[in-house]
């Protein structure tokens, strides 16, 4: 299945000169993302994984039936204030200014394999502070998987340590 086909191109949004790619699109399409999904599984399930790690809110969207798929436990990193309980924080920079993300301190184990799911892999900074506090807990990263790679972007050269996986590339 081409999965482009699914995906909605929406010309000079958020602003003029960005070709936004719409996966709302290919979501409500039940062939498109199950397919999605079933790629993403696929690609996964030698991996031997313990947990799939997704940020907010579309890496919800993605890693949650990735896990199901897999049969292993998902859990969610959120921007800061969102979660209840006792949180770890990662700090980054932002183009103009910061930006921070959170995970529960008990929801990794050291030695976990983790597989860091999202929709889009743009320039990666969301993707590699996804990845640092996976490893502040002692998480295993074994891979990245995403929907889409805006090749143009770079993304993956921001997170050349680790392997990389995308069905669809711009």
């Amino acid at each position: 299945m081409d999965l482009k086909k699914a995906i909605r191109v929406i010309p000079d949004f958020p602003k003029k000169g960005v070709s936004f790619k719409d996966i709302t699109t290919l979501l409500k399409d039940k062939q498109a993302y199950n397919y999605a999904i079933d790629t993403l599984v696929d690609h996964c399930k030698e991996k031997n994984v313990d947990l799939i790690v997704g940020p907010e809110a579309r890496g919800f969207v993605i890693g949650a039936p990735l896990a199901y798929g897999l049969k292993v436990g998902f859990v969610p990193v959120r921007k800061p204030g969102k979660l209840s309980g006792d949180t770890v924080t990662y700090e980054y920079e932002l183009e103009y200014g910061k930006d921070a993300l959170e995970i529960h301190k008990d929801a990794i184990e050291a030695g976990q394999r983790i597989v860091i799911a999202d929709d889009l892999l743009a320039t990666g900074g969301t993707a590699l502070a996804t990845a640092k506090l996976v490893e502040k807990l002692g998480g295993n990263i074994v891979g990245f998987v995403f929907i889409i790679e805006l090749g143009y972007l770079k993304g993956r050269e921001t997170l050349s340590d680790y392997e990389v996986f995308a069905p669809v590339i711009y």
